[in-house]
């Protein structure tokens, strides 16, 4: 049996176009089975702060346009990983730099507080892509 490569991707533009996307790309890559660890940091931290944080990313109004053509949604998309076993870290410089408390997380999404070397000891030898 064939172990697939894991995939890890970092995300941390403040862009909601780019952040929606990475979500699409973690959750088909979850989809096929293939081992999938998002790491969120810096502008990109909105996307886990308790509610809808993420409407705080720079144009989250096309979310509701976007599900209205049958695109996935932001929270969608984040139930989806949840649902697929989608690996979803914080960075803890990253909350820092924002100055946002974990306590203000979501507590729906199993985030782990972390760092670069987690992540990288969780990847591997895997492929990582930043967004």
């Amino acid at each position: 049996m064939t172990v697939a490569t894991p995939l890890g991707l970092v995300v941390l533009s403040g862009d909601y176009t780019r952040v929606h996307y990475a979500l699409m790309m973690a959750s088909a890559a979850a989809a096929i089975d293939r081992p999938v660890t998002v790491f969120v940091t810096m502008d990109a931290v909105p996307l886990l702060e308790s509610g809808e944080g993420w409407r705080r990313l720079a144009g989250s109004d096309r979310d509701d346009d976007l599900k209205g053509r049958g695109v996935a949604d932001m929270e969608t998309l984040l139930q989806a990983c949840t649902a697929l076993d989608v690996g979803m870290m914080v960075c803890e410089a990253g909350l820092k730099g924002l100055d946002v408390a974990e306590d203000a997380l979501r507590d729906d999404l199993g985030v782990e507080v972390t760092g670069l070397v987690t992540f990288y000891q969780t990847v591997g030898d895997g492929q990582i892509v930043s967004l």
